[in-house]
């Protein structure tokens, strides 16, 4: 029979574990910063998207399928309409290219790193033990 979620068990040095982890916490403070910058753009390159299709698809209205046409009540007009999927050909999709977290993420992750590290600079060993350090290896 198997054993389930085994960790590996290898020595691993020390200091190259604390640069790694250094490291991992400047590449986390980064993508912190620059979220919501990084969300714009790609609010923004999503909605230009948007237009392209909604003008690709206005241009072959005429082989639309269940068309409907609704007034709201503040008096905003609503049209939906579907077409074959053949009928026009989409572009690409903008895709995030970054790594999206909550606030609550980042300061989780930020927290275990800072723990990882002070815990293995306070260690006179020269290697450490990945099983014993599975939480991190995440973000090694």
């Amino acid at each position: 029979m198997a054993r389930r979620n085994q960790g590996i068990n290898v020595p691993v040095s020390r200091l190259k574990v604390i640069k790694s982890l250094e490291q991992a916490l400047v590449k986390l403070d980064t993508n912190e910063k620059n979220q919501a910058s990084n969300e714009a753009k790609f609010k923004t390159a999503h909605q230009r998207w948007e237009k392209q299709v909604a003008k690709l698809a206005m241009s072959k209205i005429n082989k639309a399928i269940e068309l409907e046409a609704s007034t709201r009540y503040n008096r905003n007009l609503r049209i939906a309409f579907e077409l074959p999927g053949d009928t026009i050909k989409l572009p690409d999709e903008p895709t995030r290219d970054f790594e999206s977290m909550n606030d609550w993420q980042y300061k989780d992750a930020r927290e275990e790193i800072e723990n990882a590290l002070r815990v293995l600079k306070m260690s006179e060993a020269e290697t450490i033990n990945t099983a014993t350090y599975g939480s991190i290896t995440k973000y090694l």
